[in-house]
Order: C-alpha cells, then sequence, then structure tokens
C-alpha cells in the first residue's frame, strides 16, 4: 500500500505541473462561469430554474468534453513513460508492478475528478451565496454519474496505454474509441434499425452498451424521468429497467466497464515486453 500510495502521489505533482491539467481546470471553471454569467439559473426547461437548470448543461458539456480529456491525457501514460525508458529504472526499484500501474491510475483519477467536482461545488457556493436552492438530489446523483465517468474512461484510456507501443499510437486509438462512442449514438443506431429492420430491443441494448449513451439518458432522465424525449426507445428501457433500475444501472455498467478495462490493461502490462 504504502508503494502505491507514493506512485499516486508522484504522478499526482507530475499532472499538477503539466499544462494540460491547467487547461483542464479552466476549461470546467470557466464553464460554470460562463453558465452563471449568461443567467442560466434564471431560465427554465421542462419546469426546471435555478441550479437546476444549470447542472442540466454542465453535465451534457461535461459528456462532451471528460471523455476525450481524459483518454487523451490518460494513454500518454503507459506508452509514455514506456518511449522514456521510465520501465528500466522501474524494474531496479523496489516497487511491485502492481503498485506502479494501480498506483498511477489512483493519482490520475484523483487527478481527473477533482477539477470537475470542484467546479460543481464552485456552483453550489455560487448558488449559496445568490440565495438560489440547491437541489442537493440532483448535485448527488451528477456528482456519483461524474464519478463513474471519469473511472470508466480512465480505465479504458490505461486499456489501450498497455496495448499501444507508442505514444503516437496511443493517441491515435484514443481518438478512434471516442469517435465511435460518438457515432453509435441514438441517431446512427436508429438509421441502422430503419435500414436494417431490427428489433426496438437489440437496437437499444446496442446503445446501452456505449458508455456515453448511458451517460447521456441517465442526465436526461433526472428531469424527464419518463424519457420523452428518446421517443419509442424510452419504453424498452423503463420496461427492462424502470426508472430507478436506470439510475442504477447507469452507475454500476460504466464503472464495470471501466474496472474491467483498467483490469485487462493489468494482465497485458504484467505480461508484456516492459523495456
Amino acid at each position: 500500500m504504502k508503494q502505491l500510495w507514493l506512485t499516486a502521489k508522484l504522478d499526482i505533482v507530475e499532472s499538477l505541473h503539466a499544462r494540460w491539467f491547467l487547461i483542464y481546470s479552466l476549461v470546467f471553471g470557466g464553464i460554470v462561469a460562463l453558465l452563471f454569467l449568461f443567467g442560466l439559473t434564471e431560465s427554465r426547461v421542462l419546469g426546471f430554474i435555478g441550479l437546476s437548470r444549470l447542472l442540466v448543461t454542465y453535465i451534457q458539456l461535461t459528456m462532451a468534453i471528460l471523455p476525450i480529456f481524459v483518454l487523451i491525457t490518460t494513454v500518454r501514460s503507459v506508452a509514455g513513460d514506456r518511449e522514456a525508458g521510465v520501465y528500466e529504472y522501474l524494474l531496479s526499484l523496489p516497487i511491485s508492478l502492481a503498485a506502479w500501474f494501480w498506483g498511477k491510475i489512483l493519482g490520475r483519477y484523483l487527478v481527473i475528478f477533482l477539477p470537475v467536482f470542484g467546479a460543481m461545488g464552485l456552483a453550489v457556493v455560487i448558488a449559496l451565496v445568490q440565495g438560489i436552492d440547491v437541489p442537493w438530489g440532483i448535485f448527488c446523483y451528477y456528482t456519483a454519474l461524474l464519478a463513474v465517468m471519469a473511472a470508466c474512461f480512465l480505465g479504458i484510456g490505461m486499456l489501450i496505454s498497455a496495448l499501444a507501443r507508442s505514444t503516437d499510437m496511443a493517441q491515435g486509438a484514443a481518438f478512434l474509441v471516442w469517435l465511435t462512442f460518438l457515432l453509435f449514438l441514438d441517431l446512427i443506431l436508429l438509421g441502422v434499425m430503419i435500414q436494417g429492420k431490427i428489433s426496438p430491443e437489440l437496437a437499444v441494448t446496442l446503445a446501452l452498451a456505449n458508455p456515453l449513451q448511458v451517460f447521456r439518458t441517465a442526465a436526461l432522465a433526472m428531469f424527464d424521468p419518463q424519457l420523452i424525449v428518446l421517443g419509442p426507445s424510452a419504453y424498452v428501457i423503463l420496461d427492462l429497467f424502470g426508472a430507478l433500475g436506470y439510475k442504477v444501472f447507469a452507475l454500476a455498467y460504466p464503472a464495470l466497464l471501466g474496472l474491467g478495462a483498467a483490469f485487462t490493461g493489468f494482465l497485458l502490462f504484467r505480461r508484456g515486453d516492459l523495456p
């Protein structure tokens, strides 16, 4: 455990001195500031007003930004150390491969999640100062959703990083994975279903295999429990899970996916040719 925490601390220190972390923090802090500046808390959508409206918009923007940030920065971790010759020093130190790998994951997760959570916390503080009601239920669920989203794409990024033999290949693969997730959202699957005449259940199952789609639908479910905006596919989702069941699924599935990807990456990393 000591080796794991030391590795995590080292990764945190390195990340805090990196330019990407500064940009990453400014992006999410800037989003909250701009949403308040443009008076989004005073607008109303589907009966939601105040901080609820801001949080809905914030998490929709985060779903577009967070995955690609996490993937691109994470894939440089293992692949970048391999190119820099860090493994030659690693093998000579009294530290296990498991402590190094999972320590990097722990440190990177804290660095990734805290700025996102900090931006939401900033929104709550500003709302309390301005006398705006805070929807604590939505805030807590969205916080859990963002935590799971970060863990999911962090695990996928570590798997890609363990597979790739160079930083360029790792970044290219990460962008391809992100693009694939974007392509297989509702509109693409709807076209496939219409042309191929496949069953709605199969189309929805394919959609829910996409973590981005799961996050998007769970965010919508907080202010649209009947998922009216999704059309007929909402009936399939609600029949399979129910409103509460789907919210639980939206937290459990991406977490297991990220953990499984990270564990697979560790096995490949441990069995691979480190130097």
